[in-house]
């Protein structure tokens, strides 16, 4: 396997998996935003159990008011199911949200909870709306916010609240993973173990799918195409090891599913 495509895929990651701070604590918070807490944070759903750990560790740290798990059952949701009951034979996962999952897990593992689970949503896009649709029916008024999402999309998820936020809100990233790919005898392996990760070949097809999301351009999902984020800005070395990458392993990337798409309601 040529070096380079471990290289492209590590420039894809640490763009897509933004952290806005190095930890996850009051003393980053500040120094960062000059704030301690955060007005809320909220994990959102997927299959990797590290994004459990994540949560965790900002309610031990109190670096929010507020912590909310989103998150239906979608594409990733049987595998999170899997993982969590072969892991932990206690946790009954059948038929259960990946919110849900979450909150069993570090109850039963860490032994904290979050204060509201978001059940219904299945796509980055409801994740989003449903999400500020609970904060509302809460009455919880946010100015900071911390996002801790899958780091493939950590970068779509952040740039589909933005497009719904006053631009004064602080938007915080923390993506729930940080993972770099090393060439190892000719194959590509993580170079460290993280907790219920996706395969390589898995990892590798989530980043390349972000891209096409990303580009604010007619097939994009920015302003100029679907609209359902803000705009990003795409670096340059970003594209060239898009394109390099696809070179590489084909332009097989993920498409969106259409079960998970949002319903639309016809008036």
């Amino acid at each position: 396997m040529d070096s380079n495509v471990a290289e492209n895929i590590n420039i894809l990651a640490k763009f897509l998996g933004t952290r806005d701070i190095d930890v996850l604590n009051q003393e980053e918070l500040f120094e960062r935003y000059g704030i301690h807490q955060a007005d809320v944070m909220v994990l959102f759903g997927g299959s990797i159990v590290e994004g459990g750990d994540v949560l965790a560790s900002g309610i031990k740290n109190f670096v929010a008011k507020k912590y909310i798990i989103v998150g239906g059952a979608g594409h990733t949701t049987d595998t999170l199911r899997q993982v969590v009951h072969l892991e932990y034979p206690d946790i009954e996962t059948t038929d259960l949200s990946e919110a849900e999952i979450f909150q069993k897990y570090i109850k039963h593992v860490y032994g904290c909870k979050a204060d509201y689970l978001e059940t219904k949503s299945t796509n980055c896009g409801n994740n989003i709306t449903y999400l500020l649709d609970l904060l509302k029916e809460n009455n919880i008024s946010f100015n900071s916010i911390i996002l801790s999402q899958d780091a493939s999309m950590q970068k779509r998820m952040a740039a589909g609240l933005k497009k719904y936020v006053k631009d004064d809100v602080i938007i915080i990233n923390y993506a729930t993973y940080c993972a770099k790919v090393l060439n190892q005898d000719e194959d590509l392996v993580f170079e460290e173990n993280i907790h219920g990760m996706w395969t390589i070949e898995r990892y590798v097809n989530l980043l390349m799918g972000e891209i096409p999301r990303l580009s604010d351009d007619a097939n994009g999902y920015g302003p100029n195409g679907k609209n359902y984020i803000a705009h990003v800005d795409i670096p340059e070395n970003v594209k060239i090891a898009f394109e390099e990458l696809k070179m590489a392993f084909g332009s097989e990337t993920r498409e969106a599913n259409p079960l998970y798409a949002s319903k639309v309601i016809k008036k």
